[in-house]
């Protein structure tokens, strides 16, 4: 009898190990979206990109980080309580050409919270290019809700900031002012100095 019971124990263990083993090796298999670290002039921001939920908008951003398009850009829009945004201008504001735009994908299921990074559009919902911004506070407002107007369409969550969300919050809290035609302009410029691709 402590034969079968003991046996039974072991049965139980080793079924339980293959479980976590399974377990184990799904939350790698999910981890395996890849990562990109965005060196500012205010320090390091590191991002998961969501490959898996939204596969044109994050071969885009690979794109342009490999290509070196982000190197010099800055953070040309910051709103304290809503968003930082950049990647499309220089130091001087001078804006940067880009590629073909691409299509909206905030169809996939992922809210704009706090921490997330989108990508930035005109009024057309297609028009995503190089622009992102990164939400400072949950912005459920900019979600996906139908495809009726441009507003519905909403702004496509394509990743998350996984470290240096301090390095975020330090650039909200710059000053700000008005240049030309643009607001909410750093007084000093934030610099992104490059974007570096993680394979996942």
């Amino acid at each position: 009898m402590t034969m079968i019971k003991n046996f039974r124990a072991q049965s139980l263990l080793v079924a339980l190990i293959l479980f976590a083993g399974v377990t184990v090796s799904q939350g790698v298999a999910a981890q395996g979206n890849p990562q990109a670290v965005m060196r500012t002039s205010m320090g390091d921001i590191q991002l998961e990109l969501y490959a898996d939920k939204a596969p044109v908008t994050v071969a885009n951003f690979i794109s342009y980080a490999k290509s070196g398009f982000y190197d010099g850009t800055i953070f040309h829009r910051v709103i304290g309580n809503f968003m930082i945004q950049g990647g499309g201008f220089t130091a001087d504001l001078q804006k940067k050409a880009t590629g073909e735009p691409i299509r909206n994908e905030a169809s996939n299921g992922l809210s704009n919270k706090r921490g997330t990074i989108s990508m930035a559009r005109t009024n057309d919902p297609h028009s995503a290019t190089a622009q992102f911004f990164i939400n400072v506070g949950d912005n459920g407002n900019l979600d996906f809700t139908g495809e009726a107007s441009s507003r519905t369409w909403g702004y496509a969550v394509f990743g998350r900031v996984i470290s240096g969300m301090e390095v975020v919050d330090a650039i909200r809290a710059v000053s700000t002012e008005t240049v030309g035609p643009y607001a909410d302009v750093p007084v000093e410029p934030v610099t992104i100095d490059n974007v570096e691709i993680i394979d996942g």
